[in-house]
């Protein structure tokens, strides 16, 4: 989930630099904070930052991929990102003999230009606030009646926003802890190609040691353009589409920069947990963080050890070995800063300050007695939970069985009344899908990777919390010795049909 946010930060002296910062929603910027950024230098209207009906700076900030930012930046739609956002495209369109990834790529003209494979870029068309709506149909329910309610009301408004089209996508948004709803529409291109690449050397300098550290001085960037159909609409690739015309575009000056020059982000930022409290704050450090670490340490241990045998394997496991590393190095480093730095300390002494405040304020007084309790009842979980999320489905293979492809796909065999059409679709669905993971599929990375989480599965989450018969079926058929998680492994690998065409 993606949401489209405005941030701030004053660049004020070289001697004083002070971050005067935010975020916003555009559509709730309110004139306080519109006024205090033309007081910093914003020369912008309020109607350039977002409209609905006419075009705005939201028409130039799009969702590049799964949900990195992109910027338009000229009327025949070119494309800015991060290396780190191309990354998989650019290791996809290479070949041991045209290494992209290392050596960089530009296209010296349009048709030099490389399509890319299962690449989106989403432009924001509305945004909605639909509040009542949502509030009013969840009445006074609670737990799971709320929750399936609220499911459905979002799933409804998803399809009346999109009327099954594969160029539109809706999400239904909470914000301010489910006090807000708002409803997202995008439109989708699917024909996006890349321009152009600076050299891995340049755009990932300083590699996952450099990485979440500053200063750092990588080439962290990217250049794709994005195309349409003939007649203007979105379409799938074809030879025949033409670049993407905007309805607005970002100019770019070449005039440089001074101290004191206004500076704003616009873009999709990931999720934040800066309000977290002391008890969340404990259950990271203890548990979830190192849990993480631990685990994608093991899958980068065996998919390194595959990716040093040949220069094929290092390209087919690039994009994904950074992504695994992009976040392992990010919780390494946000625990050793949490507890550095006390956080949890901190937390617990605003707390106690908050709860002396609450006291005679009954709506208040027993929230974090409640937040203590929830966490005390979740905390014996909440490894497991890393273990599943980290672990069993840090396999592609599991995690590929465990897609909503394959259970669609189940559901509609088993529903009644189901048309051969339904059937057909959701098989070509699945099938795809199926070719999309074979093709960046590395089965000797796996075999270790599914040995290893089976493992450690077995030897760190509580013994009432296992699979009891699975594992007592393993230890009798392999021996209960380090041995036999691999020789499951290996017999996983040779049965699933998801590599056998005649099973499949």
């Amino acid at each position: 989930m993606r949401r489209i946010i405005v941030s701030i930060a004053l660049l004020l002296s070289v001697l004083q630099t002070h971050a005067d910062e935010g975020m916003w929603l555009p559509l709730l910027l309110g004139q306080q904070v519109y006024n205090n950024m033309v007081k910093r230098g914003l020369k912008l209207k309020p109607e350039q930052l977002y409209s609905a009906n006419k075009s705005s700076l939201k028409d130039a900030i799009i969702i590049f991929g799964n949900g990195c930012t992109g910027e338009i930046v000229s009327s025949q739609g070119l494309v800015f990102t991060n290396h780190h956002c191309g990354y998989g495209q650019i290791a996809a369109a290479s070949t041991v003999e045209a290494n992209y990834l290392r050596d960089g790529f530009w296209a010296a003209n349009k048709t030099a230009e490389i399509p890319s494979r299962n690449l989106t870029v989403r432009f924001l068309n509305r945004i909605e606030d639909v509040t009542k709506k949502v509030l009013d149909s969840l009445g006074g329910l609670t737990g799971a009646s709320r929750t399936a309610q609220l499911e459905s009301i979002q799933a409804n408004m998803v399809r009346a926003s999109t009327n099954g089209s594969e160029f539109k996508s809706a999400v239904v948004a909470s914000m301010f802890k489910g006090n807000q709803y708002f409803l997202f529409v995008y439109d989708i291109y699917k024909d996006v190609r890349l321009v152009g690449t600076p050299p891995e050397s340049i755009g990932k300098f300083g590699g996952d040691t450099d990485n979440w550290e500053w200063p750092r001085h990588t080439g962290d960037f990217s250049v794709f353009r994005v195309y349409m159909g003939p007649d203007g609409k979105p379409a799938n690739y074809s030879a025949t589409n033409v670049p993407y015309k905007p309805k607005h575009y970002l100019p770019i000056s070449i005039k440089g920069i001074k101290d004191g020059d206004y500076a704003m982000t616009y873009g999709y930022p990931g999720g934040t947990n800066r309000y977290e409290t002391s008890y969340g704050i404990k259950l990271a450090t203890d548990i979830n963080n190192p849990s993480l670490v631990k685990l994608r340490d093991m899958r980068l241990k065996f998919m390194s050890e595959e990716m040093k045998k040949s220069p094929a394997t290092k390209l087919q496991l690039a994009s994904s070995f950074a992504s695994i590393a992009n976040y392992w190095k990010f919780y390494e480093g946000e625990t050793k800063q949490l507890l550095k730095y006390d956080v949890y300390g901190q937390k617990q002494k605003s707390e106690t300050d908050f709860i002396k405040w609450a006291a005679n304020k009954p709506e208040f007084a027993n929230l974090f007695s409640q937040y203590q309790k929830n966490y005390e009842v979740w905390r014996p979980y909440a490894q497991h939970r890393v273990y599943i999320e980290e672990g069993i489905k840090g396999s592609p293979l599991l995690k590929f069985a465990n897609t909503s492809w394959i259970d669609n796909l189940e559901k509609t065999l088993a529903k009644k009344g189901v048309t051969k059409d339904e059937i057909n679709k959701a098989v070509e669905t699945a099938s795809n899908a199926r070719q999309s993971f074979i093709a960046e599929e590395n089965i000797g990375s796996d075999l270790n990777i599914i040995a290893g989480v089976l493992r450690m599965f077995y030897e760190d989450v509580d013994k009432s919390q296992q699979p009891t018969a699975f594992y007592n079926e393993l230890f009798s058929t392999y021996g209960n010795t380090p041995d036999a998680y691999f020789k499951y492994s290996q017999f996983v690998i040779g049965n699933t049909m998801a590599f056998s065409e005649e099973k499949w």
